[in-house]
C-alpha cells in the first residue's frame, strides 16, 4: 500500500509541477496572502516574543493534556453539554451517527473542520442517508466540485473566479459570467434554506478552553455560528490537541491565528460556546455535544521529539511559505493536512509505513519553521520522520543499499573522482527515470572542484 501511495503521489507531483495554469492561479492568491500578512503583524510590538509565548502556552497544554482535558469536560458538562471521547475515527463517526439516528436528522449543516475531513463525515453520513451541507463558501465549492479542501485555511486556493463561475453555472444554473459578488449571493441563499431545515449543526474548534469549558470558533462568514446555533442540535468534533489552558489565552491566540492564517488583525466573527442554551436564553441549540477525538494523536504525544507537533494552530503560514506545496499543490498529498504540517503528521497518524515518502517532500529549506506562528521546528520534525522510517525498517532492500553506496563515496574522495563529469552525466541523463522528463539535459563540468583545487594548488 505504502508503494502505492508513493507512486500515486509521485503522478500526481509530476502533472501539478508541469501545470503552468495552476501555479499561475495559487500564486497569484499566495502572492495576495503575502501581501497582507506584513500588516497584519504590525499590531504585534514584539512578534517573535509573542510567538515564543504561543509556543510556551502550547507546551503547558500538551505536557498536561490529561488535566487540562479533565478540567474542560468538568466545566462543560456542568453547563449541560455532552462529551465524548473518541479513541478513532471509527468512534468518532459511530457517535455522531448515533446522535443522528436520535434526533431524526435527515439534514445536517457543517462549518469549516479540518477534522471532519480527517474522519471523512461528509461521505459518511451520504452512506447513511444523510445530507451533509457545506457552509463555508470555499467548502461549498469544493463539496458542488466533488473535492476535498486544496488548504487547510482557504479550501478553494487554486480555483479562479472563471472557475467558480462555471462550477455554479454547471451545478446551480447560474450565468457562467457571474461575478463572486454575484455568486455569493447565490450561495447564501440556498445555505439559508438549509440551515432553517437542519437537524444537527457540525462545527469543530479552533480552540478548546480548559478553565471554563469553552470552545472558541473563528471565521470570517458567519457560518459557523448559524451552523452552531440555528439547529436544535450542536456536534463540536476537535482533536484532543485544541486544547489551551485559559480564556485569557485567547488574547494571544486569536490575533496569532488571524495574522499568520490571513493577514487580519482578528477575524471577523469570534465565538465562544459553553454549553446548550440555558435557562435564561433565547438563542441556541437544545442540546450539545463535544467528541474529543484522539485517532493517533496520542501516538504523537508518546513520541518526545515528535510532541511539539501538537502545538499547531492550523494556520496555514507553513503552507504558503513552502516551495514544494506552491508547485504540487494541496490534493497530491493525498491527506487531509497537506503541505509541511501534514507532511510531519500525516505519517503518525495514518501510518509511516504507508506515508513516509511525504517528509521527504521537502527543500529543508526551514521556511516553514520561519514562519509557524508558535515556532513548531518543522523542518527538523521531517529530518525525525525521516530517521524514524529508517530505524522502523520502512526503507526497500534497495534503498538501503543504495544509501550504504552513497554513504562509502561520500567518505571516499578518491571514489567519487574516479566518475568523472561525463560519466556523472551519463547517469543523471540516461539512468535516472524521470528526469529529463521536465528538466533540461544536466551535464557536470569534466573536473570536479577537489580536482581543479589540487591542480591549482599543486
Amino acid at each position: 500500500m505504502g508503494k502505492e501511495r508513493f507512486a500515486d503521489f509521485m503522478a500526481k507531483a509530476t502533472i501539478k509541477a508541469g501545470d503552468r495554469d495552476h501555479r499561475r492561479k495559487i500564486n497569484f492568491n499566495i502572492g495576495k496572502y503575502n501581501a497582507v500578512v506584513p500588516a497584519g503583524k504590525q499590531q504585534f510590538s514584539e512578534l517573535h516574543l509573542a510567538r515564543e509565548r504561543a509556543k510556551n502556552i502550547k507546551w503547558k497544554a500538551i505536557e498536561n493534556l490529561d488535566k487540562e482535558l479533565e478540567n474542560f469536560e468538568a466545566a462543560i458538562t456542568r453547563r449541560g453539554a455532552k462529551v465524548i471521547w473518541a479513541e478513532n475515527a471509527a468512534e468518532a463517526l459511530e457517535a455522531v451517527k448515533k446522535i443522528c439516528e436520535e434526533k431524526n436528522c435527515k439534514t445536517l449543516v457543517k462549518s469549516k473542520s479540518m477534522v471532519t475531513e480527517e474522519i471523512h463525515l461528509n461521505a459518511f453520513l451520504e452512506k447513511n442517508g444523510i445530507e451533509s451541507v457545506e457552509t463555508d463558501l470555499g467548502e461549498y465549492i469544493q463539496q458542488l466540485d466533488g473535492e476535498p479542501p486544496y488548504h487547510i485555511v482557504t479550501p478553494a486556493m487554486h480555483k479562479s473566479k472563471e472557475d467558480v463561475a462555471r462550477l455554479f453555472s454547471h451545478k446551480l444554473g447560474t450565468d457562467p459570467k457571474a461575478t463572486p459578488e454575484q455568486l455569493t449571493l447565490v450561495a447564501r441563499k440556498v445555505l439559508r434554506e438549509k440551515y432553517v431545515q437542519a437537524e444537527v449543526g457540525v462545527t469543530g474548534a479552533n480552540f478548546i478552553i480548559s478553565d471554563i469549558g469553552g470552545v472558541a470558533v473563528t471565521e470570517n462568514e458567519g457560518n459557523g455560528r448559524l451552523s452552531c446555533s440555528m439547529p436544535k442540535t450542536h456536534i463540536v468534533i476537535a482533536g484532543i490537541e485544541k486544547v489551551i489552558p485559559s480564556m485569557q489565552d485567547l488574547a494571544l491566540f486569536w490575533p496569532l491565528l488571524s495574522t499568520f492564517g490571513t493577514g487580519q488583525r482578528v477575524t471577523v466573527y469570534n465565538t465562544i460556546i459553553t454549553g446548550p442554551r440555558q435557562p435564561n436564553e433565547t438563542d441556541g441549540p437544545e442540546d450539545m455535544y463535544v467528541i474529543l477525538l484522539d485517532n493517533g494523536r496520542t501516538t504523537i504525544l508518546a513520541n518526545e521529539k515528535m510532541r511539539e507537533s501538537l502545538y499547531c494552530i492550523r494556520c496555514g503560514a507553513c503552507l504558503n511559505a513552502c516551495p514544494v506545496y506552491k508547485n504540487i499543490g494541496g490534493h497530491t498529498y493525498g491527506a487531509p493536512y497537506s503541505g509541511p504540517i501534514g507532511s510531519v503528521i500525516t505519517p503518525h497518524l495514518q501510518g509511516l509505513d504507508e506515508f513516509k515518502h511525504l517528509s521527504y517532500a521537502s527543500s529543508l529549506c526551514g521556511n516553514c519553521t520561519e514562519v509557524c506562528a508558535v515556532k513548531i521546528n518543522l523542518h527538523e520534525l521531517l529530518l525525525e520522520n525521516r530517521q524514524e522510517a529508517v530505524q522502523g525498517g520502512h526503507n526497500t532492500f534497495t534503498e538501503n543499499i543504495a544509501w550504504k553506496m552513497w554513504k562509502q563515496a561520500m567518505l571516499r574522495r578518491s571514489w567519487m573522482n574516479m566518475a568523472n563529469g561525463s560519466t556523472k552525466s551519463w547517469v543523471v541523463n540516461s539512468l535516472m527515470k524521470g528526469w529529463k522528463t521536465n528538466r533540461g539535459t544536466l551535464d557536470f563540468p569534466k573536473k570536479s572542484f577537489n580536482q581543479l583545487w589540487k591542480e591549482k594548488m599543486k
